[in-house]
């Protein structure tokens, strides 16, 4: 992530802003809904405190003689209709409540996860990057409740404490004074929690980012059969209780700074409420305010004093813990997108690299360094080179995964700098070295490559046809998962579906970033004949370190130390002094008792 934004700051009133208006914009009608019940139910408070003042100065009328029985009991009606009023509007806002948190759930999540499709790559080799987003995923998750609190904030509360200290005051100027007093210590400590919990949240991040992965190690399938033989299991468990154990014990230390801070400021809020009580018996006392005014006061300050408590310990306090989390949510948020044209693909012009360079984040050394090559239309090209070289890095760049730091991509005439990725992107596929075993039906396994047209079984058929895909237990509906009571699949089956994958994306520029790298030369070169084969009047390249299978390509890529050092067919770079023909010779044994 940029410094820039890194550092970038959010204002507790900007975040708040920010977060209402996306949420009511996405919530639209159902959030006026809910926000007008809200309002009517803060109004019904001071409506039935009012109510309540009423009736009590009838029954003290009524107790000396002044009011008849029938005269107390139209008061006593009104207080039992907005008794009953209060009890509707509550579960009609409790219904509209539901209704939104439902249709929210998950929205956040999905805007910061379509968020992450659209960033450049690159980004994704940056550890610090890495962490920022485990702290944006945390932020994610509390993005809606945060807004839930605002719009609260801004209605119900706001309207409550509004018509409830307007009532005050017109009984006692000091009165509501008095009770904002007892609580303006404990709003401040709150906000001043806000800087803890983010320097919390900023240590806490990569080390829960480890704790995850500590996790899986345990846990998850792909690891089950090393992690027990080898005798890793215990290992991996011991990092994941120390780093939990440090996880913790931060957030420990913090809670409970945070808990004696709210204990002292509970003790204010409760003199704040000794404090009223006494103002309004001596405004009783003094004739001031009515027995019936004292009485319905005294039992609303129990639920002015509840609310005003909701808000600071539970609302403020659990905001102030992850207003840091929002901040980082919204950072990752404004972050800049990969930006472009939507221009057409003309595979006639080939893919060209003209003098490129690329460095991943956090080295020093280029991966890429002046590396300048055309592709010409319907050419296979093979890139060979010993690991480290930069053979996938240089794919990455071709297929504009990667832009470049100095120098051009074209792919299809288009400039991967200028062009929008998905227009790069449409006309390109490819098998890589680690694909993914989705746990998903056959069909959706290889469909997943062109989900924008419907699942076209003829077409999957055909692909995995052309990839030898021979598992006679599997049709197109078979789960490949035992996990969810299906199948599973050898790593020769799985690459072939691998490949099978490719093939069904419409494409006319076909990448293999060694898929095969797990099986012996001999088969390896069977499947590159094959792909030979059905890559015939495409652009295509192979990645490969093992040098029988690249020349059957029409020309040859020799890497080194993220430079390109050779370039030719196999009979002329096996036949001159140079790094081709060393590793030539160095693996000439594995092809030697062939035919």
């Amino acid at each position: 992530m940029k410094k820039s934004k890194k550092s970038k700051q959010y204002s507790i009133f900007k975040l708040a802003a920010r977060t209402v208006t996306s949420y009511v914009k996405t919530s639209k009608w159902w959030a006026l809904l809910d926000q007008s019940f809200a309002v009517l139910h803060s109004l019904s408070w001071t409506v039935g405190i009012i109510a309540t003042q009423v009736l009590f100065d009838a029954i003290t009328a009524a107790a000396a003689g002044e009011l008849s029985f029938w005269q107390v009991a139209a008061p006593l009606g009104v207080l039992a209709a907005v008794t009953v009023g209060q009890q509707v509007i509550n579960g009609l806002e409790n219904f509209t409540n539901d209704a939104l948190m439902y249709r929210n759930y998950g929205r956040f999540m999905a805007q910061f996860q379509r968020k992450l499709s659209r960033l450049p790559a690159k980004h994704f080799e940056d550890t610090a990057f890495l962490d920022d987003v485990n702290k944006a995923k945390e932020g994610a998750d509390w993005v809606g409740y945060f807004a839930f609190i605002c719009t609260q904030i801004f209605t119900y509360y706001a309207v409550f404490f509004v018509s409830v200290g307007v009532y005050l005051f017109w009984l006692s100027p000091l009165l509501p004074l008095v009770i904002l007093a007892a609580f303006v210590p404990a709003i401040l400590g709150q906000l001043a929690q806000v800087k803890v919990f983010a320097k919390l949240e900023e240590e806490n991040a990569p080390l829960r980012r480890q704790n995850e992965y500590y996790q899986r190690t345990i846990a998850d399938r792909e690891f089950y059969k090393e992690t027990r033989i080898l005798g890793g299991f215990n290992y991996f468990r011991r990092l994941f209780h120390d780093t939990l154990m440090l996880v913790t014990g931060k957030t420990w230390k913090t809670e409970k700074k945070a808990a004696i801070i709210r204990f002292l400021l509970n003790i204010a809020s409760f003199a704040g409420l000794g404090a009223s009580i006494v103002l309004l018996f001596n405004a009783t006392m003094a004739g001031a305010v009515t027995v019936g005014a004292f009485a319905a006061v005294f039992a609303a300050l129990n639920r002015i004093f509840s609310v005003m408590d909701e808000i600071v310990t539970y609302h403020l306090s659990s905001g102030s813990e992850h207003l840091g989390k929002i901040a980082n949510y919204y950072r990752l948020m404004d972050m800049d997108e990969m930006q472009g044209t939507a221009n057409t693909l003309d595979f006639s012009k080939g893919i060209s690299a003209e003098n490129i360079s690329f460095t991943y984040p956090g080295r020093d050394e280029a991966a890429i360094s002046g590396v300048s090559l055309e592709i010409r239309e319907g050419e296979t090209i093979a890139i060979v080179g010993e690991n480290g070289a930069g053979k996938s890095t240089l794919v990455r760049l071709l297929t504009g995964i990667y832009q470049p730091d100095a120098g051009t991509v074209k792919v299809g005439g288009l400039d991967t700098k200028s062009a929008h990725p998905s227009a790069v992107f449409g006309g390109i596929s490819g098998v890589f070295q680690r694909y993914q075993r989705y746990k998903m039906t056959l069909s959706a396994n290889v469909g997943i490559s062109s989900t924008k047209t419907p699942i076209n079984a003829d077409n999957i058929g055909f692909a995995l046809a052309e990839s030898e895909f021979n598992e006679p237990a599997a049709d197109l509906d078979t789960m490949l998962s035992p996990e969810f009571d299906g199948i599973d699949l050898s790593g020769g089956q799985w690459q072939r579906l691998a490949i099978a994958r490719g093939l069904y994306r419409s494409h006319d520029f076909i990448v293999l970033d060694e898929p095969t790298a797990a099986i012996d030369p001999i088969e390896e070169e069977r499947i590159y004949n094959h792909f030979k084969r059905i890559s015939k009047d495409k652009c295509a390249v192979v990645v490969t370190h093992r040098l029988g299978s690249a020349k059957l390509a029409d020309r040859i890529v020799v890497m080194d130390a993220g430079t390109i050092v050779a370039l030719g067919t196999h009979d002329e770079l096996s036949s001159a002094p140079g790094k081709y023909a060393d590793m030539w010779r160095a693996q000439s044994v594995w092809y030697e008792n062939r035919s």
